[in-house]
């Protein structure tokens, strides 16, 4: 079997988890995980990783995620979207201008309290979990960043913004948070990933496409692994020092005709037959030192 990465465009319905398990039966192997989790009732860009993919779950760079979401003014509900119990309803609903505003000064560092709906663990256990129970547990803000924000429509009841953030952001929450400082009531109606880990709309299939894929076509679909590593820069090893790369040693930067400086800066390590691991820079013994940190090895 192939490895890779399958952008998959998640429909709604169903969770992420169940669209692993569509692509575990796809593709014959239980060694498949998505990179970030879509609720059920949002779309778009989904990133599965298949096979030694799947080593670079915990490993991909901070890449910032792009969404499109609608606004619904003049109520809020317990899940912060359409979808949960109404709490309260207020028939204010907000200018154009002011909500514009608005959205320009929440640009930058951004602290966020993340909804009781989300998988975050408070005291070892998912967010989600305590919700379910009826249970309402303290949260701690987390810093979030807010990079750019665009009124994509605005009908004075319902609106459509596209926002690129930093990973880890929740748009429900953020949508709550503008409306506060706006004025008025508002819940998110519609959740769209347009973008994420330097995966867009454009690379995306559907479970239903790849079901009426013969095998070798859906493996054709396979993105390589090396595209989630792309702002890495790439360095190309002599046979000697990838065998002891992977191997698990430290190569002295200097062996390696790097002129890097700095302790924590990741490259992408080739050698003839092409991409085979992730590497940082590291000191040991007073020099500075390459160590692969994750490997990729083509299955046989």
């Amino acid at each position: 079997m192939k490895n890779g990465v399958i952008c998959l465009y998640k429909e709604k319905g169903f969770t992420s988890h169940d669209a692993v398990a569509c692509l575990r039966r796809l593709f014959g192997t239980k060694k498949i995980g998505h990179t970030g989790t879509l609720d059920p009732q949002a779309t778009g860009v989904l990133p599965v990783l298949v096979g030694n993919a799947v080593k670079a779950c915990d490993r991909i760079p901070e890449e910032t995620k792009v969404y499109r979401a609608g606004i619904r003014f003049g109520l809020s509900t317990d899940t912060e979207d359409i979808w949960g119990k109404i709490l309260k309803e207020d028939k204010r609903l907000p200018e154009e201008e002011t909500f514009l505003s608005v959205m320009e000064s929440f640009l930058g560092e951004y602290m966020q309290i993340p909804p009781m709906v989300s998988a975050v663990k408070v005291g070892g256990k998912k967010l989600y979990e305590y919700a379910r129970q009826g249970i309402t547990v303290e949260r701690k803000p987390r810093k979030m960043h807010i990079f750019c924000m665009e009124l994509i429509s605005f009908d004075g009841t319902e609106a459509v913004l596209r926002a690129e953030v930093s990973k880890g952001t929740y748009i429900r929450t953020l949508i709550c948070d503008l409306c506060e400082k706006a004025g008025v009531l508002g819940t998110m109606s519609s959740l769209e990933r347009e973008g994420s880990g330097g995966f867009f709309l454009k690379d995306t299939v559907t479970i239903s496409q790849l079901e009426k894929m013969a095998e070798e076509e859906r493996e054709r679909m396979l993105i390589p692994t090396e595209r989630l590593f792309e702002s890495y820069p790439v360095l190309t090893l002599p046979n000697f020092f990838a065998r002891l790369i992977l191997n698990g040693c430290a190569v002295d930067v200097k062996k390696l005709g790097v002129s890097e400086t700095k302790e924590h800066i990741f490259y992408r390590f080739y050698d003839e037959n092409g991409f085979f691991a992730i590497g940082e820079t590291l000191l040991y013994d007073g020099k500075l030192c390459l160590k692969k940190t994750c490997a990729f090895l083509k299955e046989k």
